[in-house]
């Protein structure tokens, strides 16, 4: 049959496009395994290897005979296996399609120099690969070696195959079609492979912010433990962001939450129905149901065609499940399977934070109690003493200071739980100011400006107090004409400034550093009330929340911090 150029490059661009559209439909089915193989570095080489090797012998066949050989597309494929799998691909999707030119024999008198050329386009491009990297898998580099791969493999025809003269006639007829069509189909095949790898790293890439946005709504709620109204919390959420039929989460026995379909037979707050449910909380494994009879859920109406069920852990304890269900509109597929599992690492670890919360709970409880053992005995025995001084000379003035000691020392006791307003920790603070000028008369000054919107604001028992105490003992009364305390408070929206100044004596650099430094908490004294609230406000809002030591020995000392409107709810 006589054969023309054009002919054989329009059978050529014809298979070339339907090679592509091949591999594109085989890449994409199997985009999802590729998390699998990743995790294997051999196995994906090998399945690489096979791919593109099967595809380069796909390339021999189709074709009419010219001269008792084939036109081809093996150099396709082994080209692109190369630069993207590296040398051993390479290597061996060169064996693969050059060993099935060389012994099926397609074409008697070219074999060997065909399966050699194929071989070495195999080996080039994986070489380049191995020494530049991804910087070659792009369609430039791919071109090129395809024009550069398929000369050579003419110049091995015209070098080895025998007769001479119709070896001539073959390259005269297939080189310009083999060389353009070749390396046009690996730059096609280059660009198809980046272009779906770079598909799915942006669903990877929307599937962790999907994840991290879940996670960083529903962190409030299971931190409290899984309860039905944390679980209800947490599956509207869930049921809001992903694309499933209904969501789920079950304790050991019964079902805290669902959302969406089916939700007339798994009701709230009944035993768990299915069988697959009470399996994952048997052995922990993950399962992934397609079908009904696989899901087994008891009901005969039941729509779940597809159901996902995770574990849910607390310290390798299951806690209960997650699942998601899916419909015949609405089927779940293996990204659903991966997030599902990454939302339950998530929720597990927040999970744990309960006891770490109740655990820092109950240090909170007695570092406040350890701050009020270290202010109120000195200041008890003190403020007794003055009370007795008045109770001859003015036994009016006596009972007042009665009345302030007892409101300060129940206030003292009421406010060693949680949270407390502005306005409370003020008047406690003005309990205790009232007892020291009761001591010291006109030494001891002070003034109070609150900020509008100001008093309500929630903030930790005891972080203003000390630090007055502090601004008192060591700041004025050491200063023989003593001196003001200046308490400054404002606020906005988002954050309250808490300003302690005094025009006290003032202190050394020394000493301002030893007062951030946490393991001097408990051994020096001084400055104990400073000291804690510097550690407790770190601790509870984290290291955004920093407290400011200013002073000028001999003019004074200003303390302030900052706290947020909105604050933890694993709070003291």
């Amino acid at each position: 049959m006589d054969i023309s150029i054009t002919h054989l490059l329009i059978i050529l661009i014809e298979h070339l496009g339907l090679t592509v559209a091949a591999a594109f439909l085989i890449l994409n089915m199997g985009a999802a395994g590729k998390t699998f193989l990743s995790q294997h570095p051999w196995m994906e080489k090998a399945v690489l290897t096979g791919f593109f090797g099967l595809f380069a012998i796909l390339g021999n066949y189709g074709f009419d005979p010219v001269h008792d050989a084939f036109a081809n597309l093996r150099a396709m494929a082994v080209v692109t296996g190369g630069l993207f799998g590296g040398p051993w691909v390479g290597l061996g999707a060169g064996l693969i399609a050059g060993g099935h030119r060389f012994l099926i024999d397609i074409g008697g008198f070219t074999s060997a120099p065909c399966a050699t050329a194929t071989l070495l386009e195999g080996v080039a491009a994986g070489l380049l690969a191995g020494w530049y990297g991804a910087r070659v898998m792009n369609w430039k580099v791919a071109f090129g070696l395809g024009v550069a791969g398929e000369s050579m493999h003419m110049g091995l025809v015209l070098l080895f195959a025998r007769p001479f003269a119709e070896a001539a006639d073959l390259v005269r007829l297939i080189a310009v079609p083999m060389i353009l069509v070749n390396s046009v189909g690996a730059a096609f095949f280059v660009e198809l492979i980046k272009g779906l790898f770079r598909e799915r790293e942006r669903r990877e890439s929307r599937q962790v912010q999907q994840l991290l946005e879940i996670a960083n709504v529903t962190v409030g709620y299971l931190r409290s433990g899984l309860g039905a109204g944390s679980a209800s919390k947490t599956a509207e959420i869930i049921f809001r962001q992903m694309d499933v039929a209904a969501v789920a989460i079950t304790d050991t026995t019964h079902v805290l939450a669902h959302m969406g379909a089916g939700s007339d037979h798994h009701i709230v707050g009944e035993p768990i129905r299915t069988a697959a449910t009470r399996m994952v909380l048997d052995d922990g494994l993950p399962l992934f149901r397609h079908t009904r009879r696989e899901i087994a859920c008891p009901h005969a109406g039941c729509p779940f065609q597809h159901g996902i069920i995770v574990p849910l852990k607390k310290d390798e304890s299951i806690v209960g499940t997650l699942k998601f269900y899916g419909t015949r509109s609405k089927p779940l597929d293996k990204v659903h399977f991966q997030t599902a599992r990454g939302l339950a690492v998530l929720f597990s670890t927040q999970l744990e934070l309960e006891d770490i919360q109740i655990q820092a709970r109950m240090l909170a409880y007695a570092e406040i109690r350890r701050l009020q053992a270290q202010i109120n005995p000195h200041f008890l025995f003190n403020s007794l003493n003055t009370i007795a001084s008045f109770c001859r000379t003015r036994p009016d003035r006596a009972r007042e200071l009665i009345l302030d000691l007892s409101n300060y020392m129940r206030r003292n006791l009421d406010q060693s739980k949680g949270y407390i307003t502005v306005q409370e920790e003020l008047e406690q603070v003005e309990a205790y100011l009232a007892i020291e000028q009761a001591r010291f008369g006109e030494r001891v000054k002070y003034r109070l400006h609150v900020g509008e919107g100001c008093e309500h604001w929630p903030i930790p028992a005891l972080v203003i107090q000390p630090v007055v105490e502090n601004a008192v003992k060591h700041g004025i009364t050491p200063k023989e004409s003593g001196g003001t305390v200046t308490v400054s408070i404002h606020c906005d929206s988002a954050l309250m400034t808490v300003r302690v100044a005094d025009d006290g004596v003032g202190m050394p650099e020394e000493t301002i550093h030893r007062l951030y430094n946490p393991e001097e908490l408990a051994a020096v004294s001084e400055g104990i009330g400073v000291r804690n609230t510097i550690h407790r406000l770190h601790r509870i809002y984290g290291p955004t929340c920093q407290v400011m030591i200013e002073s000028v020995q001999g003019q004074g000392t200003e303390v302030s911090f900052s706290i947020p409107r909105s604050h933890p709810s694993a709070c003291l």
